[in-house]
């Protein structure tokens, strides 16, 4: 995409035709989202269908987490590389192949499969989505847009579980993708028939040894924080979690060292260059910080809820669905309150709020209300929707737009790497101190365990808070844009 179609694109008010394009890519990446959330509560079901152990039902999760480690690095070079059009067709087609492929899959090989090929389509959806609305909204109008992501990314998660527990009441855990597949399928035919280029493909030649690089990388370090959070229940290897992080650090050190030099003649997989922006950099460090909490606390929240206050896991669901809903209806409200005020007077209280009810939950014990973890679930999500919508806005509004889908790359890996590592630490933590407490009680033990996870959490929830007062809005920060 050439940076003279970007700058015009932003300086003009969008056409229908464009509208509808977003408004397609929303639906796409939500229906992928819901699909990745799917599976934590069919594990247990598919254990008894398949014959399999919960070390192999891990994998099912696992091998998506990784997958999408892998692909999101490489989507800064396919946008740039191919066109909308053909990047778009190209993820609905692999995700609708790998969900027709799942409901029909009569092991769990095939299947594993299948979750492999629906992660590949499912790692572009969010980059795509984020570079296209970056390349075509004006940036006095980029909050509320981003909001609309933010709904994707936040109700997405929830209803997925939720939908799964319904369908697994009555259904067979094929049902979980039978459902999804035809709304996929919808979107890959309104996709072909409506679906334009928002810029001309550039030249951008791919780095073999990049790719080989980031897929160690980062599917190293996802892969052994991965073992680190299964440990304690599947038994995971804690030679293979050491081997794969020093694995996995490693090649990141190298693949750094490849991108600063590539980057010098515009060849990089990944353009380190958008950490120049000081303003990028300030909201990438608070999203890693707060993806790791969302993520976490969507993990173990459940388990508290079913383990310790010993709810069905669709009624636990239905605990965490409220603040779903609030996260995901009140995005384009804090967009619009974004493009109006700026990032400061959503990111500051927004930060305030979610550290103080994850410092909350270190209070949770086994008699804890569901209806009160409910209401501070609810209050957490809205504080991270008052940080989300900013932190996207302002992160890539602070890049050059031939810089947008490389940012979009880093925002997607960032998210990826933050939520293993949140969901690791927080759920071995939980392991850890549940074990030692087993003289209590299993649900006081349990309740223990929740308590230090949270307590972690809410340690790290105080640094977004201080970066907080230090994001800007891009027009006010020009020395934070690169090559400018």
């Amino acid at each position: 995409m050439t940076d003279t179609v970007q700058t015009t694109a932003a300086s003009r008010a969008l056409t229908r035709q464009e509208s509808s394009l977003i408004w397609l890519l929303l639906a796409a990446a939500f229906v992928a989202i819901l699909n990745e959330t799917t599976m934590s509560v069919a594990l247990p079901h598919l254990m008894k269908d398949l014959g399999i152990t919960a070390v192999q039902a891990q994998w099912l999760t696992t091998a998506f987490m990784l997958t999408m480690a892998v692909v999101i690095p490489t989507t800064g070079f396919l946008l740039q590389r191919f066109t909308t059009r053909a990047v778009f067709l190209t993820a609905i087609s692999l995700f609708s192949v790998g969900t027709a492929v799942a409901a029909v899959a009569p092991g769990f090989e095939v299947l594993l499969a299948a979750r492999v090929v629906q992660a590949s389509g499912t790692a572009i959806m969010m980059p795509l989505l984020m570079t296209t609305v970056m390349t075509l909204v004006p940036a006095e109008s980029r909050g509320r847009f981003m909001g609309r992501i933010s709904i994707v990314m936040s109700l997405a998660p929830a209803i997925g579980p939720s939908m799964a527990g319904l369908v697994l009441q009555s259904l067979s855990w094929h049902w979980i993708f039978g459902i999804v597949l035809p709304i996929a399928l919808i979107a890959l035919v309104a996709g072909w028939r409506w679906m334009t280029n928002t810029g001309e493909p550039g030249h951008a030649p791919l780095d073999i040894l990049s790719v080989i690089l980031s897929a160690f990388a980062f599917g190293g370090i996802v892969f052994g924080l991965s073992q680190l959070g299964s440990a304690e229940s599947t038994g995971g290897s804690a030679t293979a979690m050491i081997i794969a992080l020093t694995v996995g650090v490693i090649s990141l050190a190298l693949f750094v060292w490849r991108q600063l030099v590539l980057q010098q003649r515009d060849d990089a997989l990944l353009d380190l260059r958008v950490f120049l922006s000081r303003n990028f950099t300030i909201t990438m460090i608070q999203m890693t910080v707060l993806s790791a909490a969302f993520f976490g606390a969507l993990t173990v929240l459940p388990l508290y809820l079913q383990n310790v206050l010993e709810l069905k896991p669709f009624e636990a669901a239905l605990v965490l669905l409220p603040g779903a809903l609030a996260m995901g209806l009140l995005g384009p409200l804090i967009g619009r309150i974004y493009d109006a005020k700026g990032p400061r007077v959503l990111l500051i209280p927004g930060s305030i709020i979610a550290a103080a009810v994850l410092w909350f939950y270190t209070t949770v014990t086994e008699t804890t209300s569901p209806v009160v973890i409910g209401a501070a679930q609810t209050l957490i999500c809205i504080g991270l929707a008052m940080s989300f919508t900013p932190l996207f806005t302002a992160s890539l509004g602070s890049l050059t737009p031939k810089l947008y889908s490389h940012g979009s790359a880093v925002v997607g890996t960032v998210q990826q790497v933050a939520g293993a590592a949140g969901i690791a630490l927080l759920v071995t933590v939980m392991s850890a101190v549940t074990a030692a407490s087993a003289g209590e009680g299993r649900t006081a033990a349990g309740a223990a365990g929740t308590r230090s996870a949270f307590l972690i959490a809410a340690v790290l929830s105080l640094v977004p808070i201080v970066l907080s007062f230090f994001v800007r809005k891009p027009d006010d920060s020009p020395e934070g844009i690169p090559g400018h």
